[in-house]
This record gives structure tokens, sequence and C-alpha cells, in this order.
């Protein structure tokens, strides 16, 4: 498992004009190999008439589902050069259509590639990609004299609190990259004086979207 990885949370669609002929990236989360086929064969019943309708996808943290198609451009000028914009960007479990309405003025070979590439950029530029990592959530339980070094620790290392029961005692849910569990637990039980009981209660992935925390399965 990857302990973090850049996907889309939300797609978008870019367009670019060279030489007269149009451009339009339209970017997709997919989770399945069905998803993106799905996607793709939407894209071209949207744009029916269009010269062109280039594909690529790339899905599983080993990119075990990844393919690319020129859609009858010359070989090798879309397709790949799309593909190789995804491997840059580091992008996960994503789609993107490129639609090309001919504009009546040959690009060549050199053209194309730059245009396909820029088109996808643009399209990533319109889409909310965001950054999930690997984490898991500590279930902390201490008394009220622990609380305030278990919140410094917290805010310190911008560590989300994802959940806070106040009863006689505190127990509180830390959301820590999985990298840091073991360094965290330390500082905990240090700062506490090892009155704190820790526990690890679930893994998941997570991203901070607009200042929100938000949980994802995978």
């Amino acid at each position: 498992m990857l302990e973090q990885y850049r996907t889309v949370y939300e797609g978008g669609e870019g367009e670019i004009t060279e030489k007269k002929s149009r451009f339009i990236a339209t970017v997709h989360p997919v989770e399945s190999e069905e998803e993106a086929l799905a996607f793709l064969e939407e894209m071209k019943k949207k744009y029916w008439d269009a010269r062109h309708n280039c594909y690529v996808y790339s899905i599983g943290m080993n990119r075990e589902f990844t393919r690319c198609s020129d859609d009858g451009e010359p070989s090798g000028t879309a397709g790949r050069p799309m593909l190789d914009v995804i491997l840059g960007e580091d992008i996960y479990n994503v789609a993107v259509v490129v639609t090309r309405y001919f504009g009546g003025v040959l690009l060549g070979t050199g053209g194309l590639v730059r245009a396909y590439s820029k088109a996808v950029q643009e399209g990533l530029a319109a889409s909310k990609v965001i950054l999930k990592q690997r984490g898991i959530a500590l279930k902390i339980t201490t008394d009220y004299t622990g609380l305030g070094k278990i919140q410094y620790i917290a805010g310190e290392r911008n560590i989300p609190v994802l959940d806070s029961e106040y009863t006689d005692k505190v127990v509180m849910k830390l959301l820590v990259p999985v990298q840091d569990v073991g360094s965290v637990q330390k500082a905990i039980t240090e700062g506490t004086n090892g009155r704190a009981g820790i526990e690890k209660d679930q893994e998941l992935y997570y991203a901070v979207i607009d200042g929100k925390v938000i949980t994802f399965d995978h």
C-alpha cells in the first residue's frame, strides 16, 4: 500500500485551441477499469461528431490497469503524451479523454504531442486534485490533566482530531499519518507520564480538502 498518493477528487474540463483545432480535455476519477470504459463511452457519445476522442486511464496502486489510445491520430502523438502527463503529475485512479475538433490545419507530430499534453494539463488544472495519506486512527483515553498535553501534541504536528468524548475521562480519536504513529505514541506516553491509554482503532486514507478532513476506505 502506498503511504500517500495523488488522485482526482472532482473531475473537470479544460480546453485549448491550436491552429483552429479545438482540444477538450475531460478528467474523471475512476476506481475500476469498468468505470473508465463506461466514462470513455459516455464521452464518445457526447462528442460523437468529433474527429478524435483520445484517452488515457491509470488505475490501481501499482497502475495495474493503464491504457492509452491515439484514436486515429498518428501513432504516439496523443495517448502516450497524455499518459506521460498523468505519470509526471503522479496521479492515480484517473481517466482523461481529449476530444479534438479538427480545424483544417495539420499540426505535425510535434504539434500534436504538445497540444494533447497541454490539454491534459488544462483539464487537471480545472479538476480538484488531492493528496490521500494513509493514516491510523489512534484512540487516546486520558484524564483531564493529560488533555492539554495531548491537544498540544496534536496541534504542533497538525494531527486531525476526528472525535472527542468528555465524561469522567476524555476519549479522543486522532488521525495520524502511518509513518508518524510510533513517534506520536512516544510523545503522548512521555507527555502524560504513561497515564494515557493508546490503542489503534482503524486504518484509513484521508485528505484535507478545503480545510476539512475527509476520510476514505482506500
